[in-house]
């Protein structure tokens, strides 16, 4: 507006100039060489002169800036081919190009050398090269000038936690965190450095700052802060009751099923004969993760209990969550302490077709208490090596034997999750460890063996069918275990006679029995899915016509020994044919 008013009255003071010039008499005259302008009219000429002068002042003025305009228009072209190198260097390092990325850096380092992006450029590549050292220079570079200096303090940080300094990291950390509290890597950092010393002050301030700053939001933050507190309780449990007391109290505020808290805090209440205050803790989180922890804690809450006071604790807790694992096995647990074997098999039951590892042990620790049976004992606890695995506290692949605050793989807070660790879930391969023959019979169910069937209840024997005779071969009666032995073979043998005996009559077989004792039950029984063989036939007995003595005849004469034996030896034709071809001979 100001600048509307200015405007106008420079116009109206420029008329109010022209009109009185305008008024003015006189002529005016101007001589230049051999020119000569006059004018009756001084206002015209006086214009003239004015825009000579105007047109004249521009030219000079172009001239003498002529030397600026080259040098700004070079330094432009080389702030062109600088970010141009950038941006193609960016992008080379985004699809891993490590020759063309230090080939960019280097054309930007010359033509944009003092350029932030220039500076990144020159440090990822030496990155991506494996250049620690360049790296490293180039980082520090950033971090001396303002613009870049957290930039810069990052960088350094990623490298002091690449060459294993964590001094350094932690340094460079706190430094960036004192120049931007709202850093979240730099407030990442050092507060898992302040966890890992057991500074829980420090730790605790760097959540408030970050909830100050925006970082978190209010439920993380009441997790984070209960998580640290549960963990200060934790450390001065045994060292400061009080205050261990008072952070398990304010960590359980903050986050009522958060597990180390809510068992710290019913232990406490239970100390303090708060009975009733301690369960109630336990269900809070028992309703949100069941854990043996609370179990424990649970059957625990009043001091002096007798086991089977505690097993119905156990069983009014695990009945909140039905069908649960882990309330079986606290039931199965606080029924093998009281002596209490039924319940403890009845809860365990529904998971042993495929069983975890500590049901397995559960089981092998049944079997020895109650029966005393250390086979199927060891067999149980066999089964438990290839078990599949129990819940466990798990962070970033790392498994710990208890609740940590942070992970000590990345250092976040509040990883660990009461869950089965990613190594050992199910697969669909085949065991790697192939089941025994002697652990599954171990494992197979008790049996009662039936009583004995009575005699008179078994079917009676089929008859047995008689053998019908071939041509020349004499068939006989079967001979039995306590049957006589036959005339011929219990009678002296007789002397070698040239001709054979005459041919007995074929005896009659023998009549089908009509009856036979009972047998007794057989230990073996036969499978009904598999048919059983018929039996083969009984061969006819070839009487004896020389004395088992004498060696006979020797037909094939002498024995060469240094013939040799082409074909194989020839055996002796057995039967009826071998008979007559020993009686030809």
């Amino acid at each position: 507006m100001i600048r509307i008013i200015l405007f106008l009255l420079l116009i109206a003071l420029a008329a109010a100039g022209a009109a009185w010039l305008a008024d003015q008499p006189g002529d005016l005259v101007l001589n230049w060489g051999g020119l000569r302008f006059t004018s009756k009219q001084p206002m015209y000429l006086l214009g003239l002169v004015i825009v000579v002068a105007m047109v004249a002042g521009v030219i000079l003025r172009g001239l003498w800036k002529i030397p600026g305009h080259v040098r700004r228009g070079r330094r432009e072209r080389r702030h062109a081919r600088g970010r141009h190198a950038v941006t193609q260097g960016l992008l080379a390092i985004g699809h891993g190009d490590s020759s063309a990325a230090r080939a960019h850096a280097e054309v930007a380092r010359r033509h944009a050398g003092g350029d932030p992006l220039a500076l990144l450029l020159h440090a990822q590549s030496a990155q991506l090269d494996g250049d620690r050292d360049g790296a490293q220079r180039a980082f520090r570079a950033m971090a001396e000038r303002a613009d870049t200096r957290l930039l810069g303090l990052r960088g350094l940080f990623i490298e002091a936690q690449r060459a294993d300094d964590p001094v350094a990291a932690v340094m460079i950390a706190e430094e960036a965190l004192k120049m931007s509290p709202s850093s979240s890597w730099a407030s990442h950092a050092v507060l898992g450095f302040c966890c890992a010393k057991g500074d829980w002050a420090g730790a605790l301030s760097i959540i408030d700052n970050n909830q100050a700053a925006g970082l978190i939001d209010k439920a993380t933050y009441r997790r984070q802060r209960g998580v640290l507190l549960a963990a200060r309780a934790l450390e001065f449990e045994t060292v400061d009751r009080d205050l261990s007391r008072a952070s398990a109290m304010e960590a359980l505020k903050l986050a009522p099923t958060l597990i180390p808290a809510a068992v710290l805090a019913a232990k406490f209440e239970s100390e303090a004969h708060q009975v009733r205050r301690a369960m109630r803790i336990v269900e809070t989180a028992w309703l949100a993760q069941p854990h043996p922890d609370l179990a424990d804690a649970y059957s625990h809450v009043r001091l002096g209990d007798a086991a089977r006071q505690r097993l119905v604790r156990v069983e009014t807790l695990a009945a909140k969550t039905p069908g649960h694992i882990e309330g079986a096995l606290a039931i199965a647990r606080a029924a093998i302490d009281a002596t209490e074997f039924a319940k403890a098999r009845a809860a365990l039951e529904p998971f042993t077709a495929a069983p975890t590892q500590r049901v397995a042990l559960l089981m092998a620790e049944l079997e020895r208490t109650e029966h005393g049976d250390g086979g199927r004992a060891r067999a149980w606890t066999l089964r438990a090596v290839r078990a599949l695995h129990d819940p466990v506290w798990t962070a970033d692949g790392y498994v710990s034997d208890r609740w940590r605050p942070v992970s000590p793989v990345t250092g976040r807070l509040d990883a660990f999750q009461w869950q089965t660790p990613v190594a050992a879930l199910p697969s669909d391969k085949g065991n790697a460890i192939e089941p025994s023959p002697f652990e599954e019979a171990m494992l197979a169910p008790r049996r009662v063996e039936p009583p004995k069937e009575v005699a008179s209840e078994l079917p009676p024997p089929k008859p047995v069918e008689p053998v019908e005779a071939k041509p020349l071969e004499p068939a006989t009666p079967p001979v039995q275990d306590n049957a006589p032995v036959p005339a011929a073979i219990e009678a002296d043998p007789a002397p070698i006679q040239a001709d054979p005996p005459a041919p007995e009559p074929e005896p009659e077989p023998p009549p089908a029995a009509e009856s036979a004792p009972p047998a007794p039950a057989p230990l073996f029984r036969s499978r009904t899915d598999l048919p059983k063989a018929a039996p083969a036939p009984i061969p006819a007995v070839i009487p004896i016509v020389r004395a088992p003595d004498d060696p006979g005849v020797d037909e094939d004469g002498a024995v060469d020994e240094f013939a040799e034996q082409i074909g194989p030896a020839k055996a002796q034709i057995g039967g009826w044919r071998g008979f007559l071809s020993r009686l030809g001979s």
